[in-house]
């Protein structure tokens, strides 16, 4: 029996980190999705509504990826008012060839983070205009701050607004941020000239009602939507599906049950059986994307297992490289 490597967060912390190459891991995986020979079944979700909690499983096997990863990734969002991150989660992987188990990465929802803000920078690098500026962040917990640092690495970014429900958190992100980016980051006193002003807008919240509207939207932009993944959430206010030029889903059955597509469907925008080419078709070269620098895009990512399985190959061909982590025998 192989020993089963066993990786802490700390370990994968030091390991994985938000750069190019884990863009480009998340990109491929997309790429690979449009392909059809990715076997990804539909999220396993379960909420927990007495303590506004949800756990959600993914996975998916790729062809030519040695390995798979299973994610169970728990959301709390009532732990910050007791002192806990509102996230947590571990992934396991396994061979696609055996089924034997090969790693156990113990990582609190950090892998999870980072292939989310990587994903985020996909979308903004296959639709957001090229000379992209500036850009308005709702959400100020670690994921805001995650996109933007993402979004900064495949656009030239030179100044940002944060807003958030809390302006003191809002306030103390843009401070971190302007320190880590080396660029101006605000705390945005009124949102709708915030998103209006910026040349991307990423969502990153929780909200089960919208916080963005479609009269703040204008020509050239891009919106990346990615906090909704459950049927209860919704960020985008549905009318901006009919100022949108252009709608991609990260993998359309999901953002018709979960996403921001949900919303627009129930509102009777879009038709519930309207087809859009995915993310990874049009990073494969099989969509069409931005058609203009005047066209208005928008991306809906609900998260996919197979940016798990990849992102969680890529911290474990890392961590056999360093020669990292805990060896367990079985």
């Amino acid at each position: 029996m192989a020993d089963i490597k066993i990786l802490t967060e700390a370990d994968l912390r030091r390991l994985v980190t938000l750069d190019l190459d884990a863009i480009d891991c998340v990109e491929q995986a997309f790429a690979a999705l449009a392909s059809g020979d990715v076997v990804m079944p539909p999220i396993l979700s379960m909420a927990i509504a007495p303590f506004n909690g949800e756990v959600d499983v993914k996975t998916a096997f790729v062809p030519g990826i040695d390995s798979f990863a299973i994610k169970v990734s728990p959301g709390f969002f009532d732990n910050p008012k007791i002192g806990l991150p509102s996230t947590s989660g571990l992934m396991v992987l396994f061979s696609a060839r055996t089924g034997m188990l090969e790693a156990l990465l113990l990582d609190n929802g950090y892998l999870t983070d980072v292939r989310t803000a990587a994903a985020g920078a996909v979308a903004a690098r296959h639709l957001a205009r090229a000379d992209a500026s500036t850009a308005c962040i709702l959400g100020a917990g670690a994921q805001g701050k995650l996109q933007l640092k993402a979004l900064s690495l495949v656009r030239p970014i030179e100044s940002a607004t944060i807003w958030a429900r809390d302006p003191d958190k809002a306030a103390s992100a843009a401070v971190e941020m302007t320190a880590e980016l080396e660029i101006e980051v605000t705390a945005a006193s009124e949102l709708p000239g915030a998103v209006s002003a910026a040349d991307v807008v990423v969502t990153t919240t929780p909200a089960a009602q919208p916080i963005l509207q479609a009269e703040w939207l204008r020509p050239g932009q891009h919106v990346t939507a990615m906090g909704s993944d459950q049927d209860h959430k919704n960020e985008l206010e549905p009318a901006c599906f009919s100022k949108a030029d252009l709608y991609v889903p990260d993998r359309l059955s999901q953002t018709r049950l979960l996403g921001e597509l949900r919303s627009a469907i129930e509102a009777g925008i879009v038709a519930s059986d309207a087809e859009f080419a995915e993310l990874g078709m049009i990073v494969a070269g099989k969509g069409e994307g931005r058609s203009s620098d005047k066209a208005i895009t928008i991306a809906d990512l609900t998260g996919t297992g197979i940016q798990d399985t990849a992102i969680a190959t890529f911290a474990s061909r890392r961590a056999l490289a360093a020669n990292a982590g805990t060896d367990f025998s079985n």
